[in-house]
């Protein structure tokens, strides 16, 4: 992977100020360059001859030469600031972009936290890296080449000594530097455990504080501070040796060039002038060498940083829309052709085994199964979050790979276990399901999924804002105003994946009538742990183990079905809890139907 060639690509409208700010510095180098000479010149020409004209014309010279320097290195930070900042934003705005085309294959691959690590901490060390290298990586050594040049031309007895010191010098910073690079590529990965602990604190403070946690989140975090910290202290201790090498050469070097420089002005091979060149010199080389020290710091950080963003930025989605996609669906109708599905491509273990199954349009069909039973895996193929590994998925007749992506998931509406709500007003959470949705539209979807009722008891309606993730109102309450977004898509499929769990059963049931009444064409495919949800569906599948373990009308489940009978009759003596059976030890159906199995639903 060409990293430097993939986030080059990025610069884009910022390539002039990236151009224009080595310029300024080369010419802020050559000022400073000529500077030297001009002292030298008055010293020599000027006050050992006591000649005020010289001093006066060749002090003026200076001054121009200063303010010239002085406005190349205004305008290099300036267009450097520009440039880096722009790179920045464009490597944020083009990683976002990406991450929205992922599929959940995509986002399965990289955490969360690791998303926002790349998107702040790496960027910003990218940002920092390409500011120094426009500005310090052209101006270093530029200004050390024309100063080592100057020196030589002016005594190159004593500029060999610039020479050697910078060898000398230059070899130790590259044996310090390659020490410290592996903890440096080693401590983003850190970052990233240490903002899914914050992350994850933040999100479950409620759940933190009710159970007395904070800690225990403490502890967390400090362990893995403590990890970033470790790496921070290693690579610190290699590099701790670099800055006192480097002013402890300067300084032997200046007190060589003095004590030379002094018996060559006795013996008149060398001016007092042409010694505070030299020593002028000097500095200008030595710091530019400090400068590339800093530099090579700076990239050797932020390299780990770029071929973490180069990851995102090149990660095609796993899921693509086929050359001619096909934008209507016709109808509500599903077929499941032998399909086995696994998350992974080169996984063994299938998720879903031999799924055959067939649901007419229009249906209302329950799907129930323990836990890991890949309930979720099904209804995620039918709106194509993921692809089957054999087999096909059909809705309206047509393999869900021949849609365009977007036609087939706005005709496919779920909601699922998650329900996640948007800071905003509910008004603003309804449109997300159709974006020119009338208030009377928004309302009557509200009407069908029962939420009307608490709304209109808010003091703003409609118009009441809702923090971030829905916190202000109640799980029920959110779940009834995402089932109302969905339905104000007015799809052909409605997926609702154990969606009414916070809702009360005589809720859930209105919401259920309500639906079937004025949607009546609308396939409806409800997964539930209660079984008051499902048995008045047309049909129910019973999964088990990613296979349909059975598949008809309740009623005659009752009969034929070992597991949905065992859960009914758990449920209806007051049990209530799916996943625990009275009488799982007497029953081995209702006992395989409990347990988590390997290779479970996502």
């Amino acid at each position: 992977m060409d990293v430097i060639k993939i986030l080059a690509g990025e610069i884009r409208e910022y390539k002039r100020a990236s151009i224009a700010t080595p310029l300024f510095m080369v010419l802020e180098v050559l000022v400073e360059t000529l500077i030297p000479l001009l002292m030298a010149r008055i010293v020599d020409e000027g006050i050992a001859k006591s000649n005020m004209p010289v001093i006066m014309s060749t002090g003026a010279i200076m001054l121009v030469f200063a303010l010239i320097g002085l406005f190349a290195g205004i305008m290099g930070g300036v267009l450097g600031a520009k440039a880096a900042t722009g790179f920045a934003k464009n490597l944020r705005k083009a990683m976002f972009r990406n991450v929205q085309t992922f599929s959940f294959a995509n986002i399965d691959k990289f955490s969360p936290s690791g998303l926002v690590t790349r998107l702040t901490t790496d960027v910003t060390n990218i940002q920092n890296a390409y500011m120094m290298i426009l500005r310090m990586f052209v101006r270093a050594p530029f200004s050390m080449i024309i100063a080592m040049t100057m020196a030589f031309i002016i005594n190159a007895r004593i500029a060999t000594i610039y020479l050697v010191a910078v060898i000398l010098l230059a070899i130790a910073l590259f044996i310090i530097m390659g020490r410290t690079t592996k903890y440096f590529r080693m401590v983003f990965k850190k970052y990233d455990a240490m903002n899914e602990s914050v992350e994850e604190n933040i999100r479950s403070i409620r759940v933190v504080k009710a159970y007395v946690r904070e800690d225990y989140e403490k502890s967390k975090f400090k362990t893995a501070a403590e990890n970033i910290y470790r790496l921070f202290v290693n690579a610190e201790n290699n590099m701790i040796i670099t800055f006192p090498l480097m002013m402890g050469t300067v300084y032997a070097v200046i007190l060589l060039i003095s004590w030379f420089g002094a018996h060559l002005i006795v013996v008149n091979d060398l001016t007092t002038g042409e010694l505070m060149s030299l020593l002028a010199y000097c500095m200008n080389i030595l710091m530019s060498l400090m400068m590339l020290g800093m530099i090579f710091v700076m990239v050797t950080i932020s390299t780990a940083s770029a071929q973490r963003i180069a990851e995102v930025l090149v990660e095609e989605s796993t899921l693509k829309n086929p050359e001619n996609p096909i934008y209507e669906v016709p109808d509500g109708s599903i077929d499941f052709d032998d399909v086995d599905f696994a998350y992974r491509t080169d996984s063994r273990e299938m998720v879903l085994k031999d799924i055959d199954l067939h649901i007419r349009s229009g249906e209302t069909i329950g799907i129930i199964g323990g836990t890991g039973s890949a309930k979720s895996s099904l209804i995620n193929l039918i709106s194509r979050l993921y692809d089957v590994s054999t087999g096909a998925v059909r809705v309206g007749g047509i393999d869900v790979r021949d849609y365009d992506m977007d036609s087939l998931r706005n005709q496919v509406a779920v909601v699922l276990q998650q329900n996640v709500l948007f800071s905003g007003t509910i008004l603003d959470n309804l449109r997300w399901g159709k974006k020119d949705a009338t208030e009377e539209e928004c309302r009557m979807a509200c009407r069908m999924a029962c939420a009307d009722e608490f709304i209109e008891r808010f003091p703003d309606g409609y118009n009441t804002m809702l923090t971030q993730g829905g916190t202000n109102v109640s799980g029920g309450q959110k779940q009834r105003l995402c089932i109302a977004r969905a339905l104000l898509k007015d799809p052909k499929i409605l997926i609702l994946d154990d969606s009414t769990s916070a809702v009360d059963t005589a809720t859930d049931a209105k919401i259920r009538a309500a639906m079937a009444q004025a949607r009546p064409d609308m396939t409806k495919i409800i997964i539930a742990q209660r079984i008051v949800s499902v048995e008045h569906a047309d049909r129910v599948i019973v999964m088990h183990d990613g296979r349909i373990d059975a598949f008809d009308t309740p009623e005659r489940l009752l009969e034929t079905s070992a597991i949905y009978r065992e859960v009914y009759e758990t449920q209806k003596e007051g049990s209530g809890d799916f996943d625990i059976s009275a009488a799982h030890a007497e029953v081995p159906a209702a006992e395989t139907l409990i347990n988590t199995e390997k290779g479970g639903e996502a």
